[in-house]
């Protein structure tokens, strides 16, 4: 059972007219930037602001590697440095990987259930349709990273160091990012049981038509946090969502919440 803050949020629609929630909105509007509801898109740019809000958008670096080198990945070892490696449908189920480096290298369809991966370092790197029941790779360095479509039951990202990271689609049960550093990160179209980012330190992340169960930001550190057009059916950890945007819907539907966890009253 994984841990979670005590202030709760359901992000259901509560039994107070929009009348009655207003005022409690414009109360605690300070805990998250409320922006204008966006149009989702596909394109966090490598520079400039999201529309709306003032919420600067990731700064996202195009990772293409060429010149690559078909390998089979069986002879990866640990603390390997490899580079412009090109590794198709690997095995590298409960193998220990822990501080191996892959620079410029594309990963297809890799098994990664089981694999010692702490410690690892991605750098312009694509890890298309990976498979892992449980992904151990705490304290991890991705860097210029692209995921597409993971399918991972428990991710165990604990204090990893994201910068310039797109995980596009996929489905997620458990993503364990507490006490990470997260840097122009964007999540698109991914499906998340649960997303932990307790203690974790956030600068321009968006969360991009993403489907996400319970959200916990237990003394989390949010700037420019892009939540728009992503639903959440829970939030732990209230305090955490400071520095983050959401549009007036989602402000609606937390309102109740945050005015229980600040002490009003809605009369």
């Amino acid at each position: 059972m994984h841990a979670h803050g005590t202030d709760r949020a359901p992000l259901l629609p509560g039994r107070h007219s929009p009348e009655r929630v207003r005022p409690v909105s414009a109360a605690i509007g300070s805990l998250v930037r409320m922006a204008a509801p966006r149009r989702s898109s596909s394109r966090a740019g490598r520079s400039g602001a999201a529309p709306g809000g003032g919420t600067d958008a990731p700064r996202i670096d195009h990772v293409d590697p060429t010149g690559l080198v078909d390998v089979t990945g069986d002879s990866l070892a640990a603390h390997d440095d490899r580079e412009r490696e090109r590794l198709v449908d690997a095995d590298l189920a409960d193998r220990d990987l822990e501080g191996v480096v892959l620079r410029e290298c594309v990963l297809e369809a890799p098994r990664l259930g089981g694999a010692r991966l702490r410690g690892a370092r991605f750098v312009e790197t694509v890890v298309a349709d990976s498979f892992a029941p449980e992904l151990a790779a705490g304290r991890s360095t991705w860097h210029d990273v692209r995921v597409e479509r993971p399918r991972w039951g428990s991710a165990e990202l604990f204090d990893a160091d994201w910068r310039s990271v797109r995980v596009v689609g996929g489905k997620i049960d458990y993503l364990n990012l507490r006490g990470a550093r997260l840097t122009d990160v964007v999540l698109e179209g991914c499906s998340i049981g649960e997303l932990d980012l307790g203690g974790a330190e956030a600068l321009r992340v968006a969360l991009v038509d993403c489907r996400v169960g319970t959200l916990d930001v237990t003394r989390a550190s949010l700037a420019h946090v892009d939540l728009r057009t992503t639903s959440f059916d829970r939030v732990d950890g209230l305090d955490g969502l400071r520095g983050a945007t959401v549009d007036a819907v989602q402000l609606q539907a937390l309102a109740p919440a945050l005015a229980a966890h600040l002490g009003l009253v809605v009369d």
